[in-house]
């Protein structure tokens, strides 16, 4: 059968001379810790990308709809932003935030100006746990309260304050962490006990918020922290005003709302810059990687000038946050999102992917549920619709046919039952007929 024909492409990726698949997988074996997991029966070796497109190391072609795991956002090596990087790595590669440097300043004003309200205190760290992992350290010292309130299936990283906050059991190892935090109930539509046909929904899920301060807290507590879409949780969509509610309960408890933009920041939702701007509200922290740095190591919390100085209590240094190279890296992805008009581009091919999503679930009755915004999409897969039995072994197979196709799909969900699209911003619609193709061929050989 022939395979779906992949659009074209102007680039020829470079001659490969580097160790196979096979050498490299042995060293990895030898050298690298086993619990760094690996997709795919026979592991894909990427060793080339550009824009939506990456290529393995025999030049074989694939769109990468996962965007190495929602980070690439203004695609793989876009030229500008290798640029930045490129000219700063030849003049200053490192200096601690002890000095002045003009780079960390300039790149905090631009971060700022695309947040709302009082929100535009900046510190750099690593990653989206690092970020997290501050936010609620910050929040503690701001409200001298301890508690906090996450969410069941939500995953917020993996230090061991971010992984008690993590709702989900695959992320967290038995060992002492979730000192002081309460898992507030999963709002999924799809699984929970209200569904997208009732307008109160979000209230309802709101009102287990008040549940957990009255009956697990003192009543006073430190931060509410949520993803806008829960991602690694299986895109899940929060129902209408959910964090409307959520919020007032938090901050009539004395707490701050605290909003994880790890996986939903920067324009991939498609119709606002945000994914908390979805649910009509404005947090008092954010928190962002990924996306921010497309693909470098970069993170950030933004949050009011009030709550920023609570860290000012003690010294608190983070050596790489800052660094003048990944900042002029994030500087250069936000002037690409802008002048790329990609937040347009997420929600046009994301909307044109989602309908496409919908036919298919008229087609193949594995398919449960289609949710998502922009280009933060996922469709849960199920053995049977009544029961909603969870179609992990489903999902597998899509996920392992997609790539002998040349597609290049995630996977999410408590049982990893949720398959994930989270393209570069860049792709066209030529790539998402592609990938509705893809699947449907995928889903059909189940």
């Amino acid at each position: 059968m022939k395979l779906p024909d992949l659009p074209k492409f102007d680039h020829v990726p470079r001659k490969y001379t580097g160790p196979s698949a096979d050498e490299v997988l042995k060293l990895r074996k030898e050298f690298l810790n086993p619990g760094i997991f690996l997709y795919y029966k026979k592991p894909l070796m990427m060793v080339e990308g550009k824009m939506q497109y990456v290529w393995d190391e025999h030049g074989r072609r694939y769109l990468d709809a996962l965007g190495g795991i929602v980070t690439v956002s203004v695609g793989h090596c876009h030229p500008d932003v290798v640029a930045a990087a490129n000219r700063q790595n030849e003049t200053l590669q490192h200096s601690t935030t002890i000095y002045l440097q003009p780079n960390i300043a300039e790149y905090a004003k631009k971060l700022a100006s695309k947040m709302p309200g009082e929100l535009k205190v900046c510190y750099f760290t690593n990653s989206g746990s690092e970020a997290n992992d501050l936010a609620l350290l910050m929040a503690r010292a701001y409200t001298n309260n301890y508690e906090v309130i996450s969410l069941r299936n939500a995953y917020h990283g993996g230090s061991t304050l971010t992984m008690g906050a993590t709702g989900n059991r695959g992320w967290k190892f038995n060992v002492p962490h979730s000192f002081g935090v309460h898992h507030a109930i999963t709002p999924d539509p799809y699984r929970g006990l209200w569904g997208r046909d009732d307008a109160d929904a979000g209230k309802k899920y709101a009102a287990d918020i008040q549940n957990v301060i009255d009956f697990a807290t003192p009543g006073q507590i430190a931060a509410f922290i949520a993803e806008s879409i829960q991602g690694v949780g299986g895109c899940v969509v929060f129902p209408d005003n959910y964090l409307k509610h959520a919020y007032e309960y938090v901050r009539a408890a004395g707490g701050v709302c605290i909003a994880d933009e790890v996986q939903t920041g920067f324009g991939r939702t498609g119709g606002h810059y945000w994914g908390f701007e979805t649910q009509g509200v404005i947090p008092d922290v954010v928190t962002m990687a990924k996306g921010i740095g497309n693909g470098c190591p970069l993170g950030a919390v933004v949050t009011t000038p009030k709550i920023a100085a609570a860290l000012a209590q003690r010294t608190h240094f983070n050596t790489f946050g800052g660094n003048p190279v990944v900042c002029a890296q994030g500087s250069a992805v936000l002037d690409v999102i802008d002048r790329e008009k990609l937040q347009a581009n997420s929600q046009k091919i994301g909307n044109r992917i989602l309908a496409g999503l919908n036919k298919l679930k008229e087609k193949h009755n594995v398919i449960g549920d289609v949710r998502g915004k922009g280009l933060m999409l996922g469709i849960e897969l199920v053995k049977d619709r009544q029961s909603k039995e969870p179609g992990k072994e489903e999902c597998a197979q899509v996920v392992e046919t997609g790539k002998d196709m040349g597609l290049l799909l995630g996977k999410g969900g408590l049982w990893g039952q949720t398959i994930r699209f989270s393209p570069p911003m860049c792709i066209n619609e030529q790539d998402a007929d592609f990938l509705l193709e893809v699947l449907d061929r995928a889903l059909a050989s189940l």
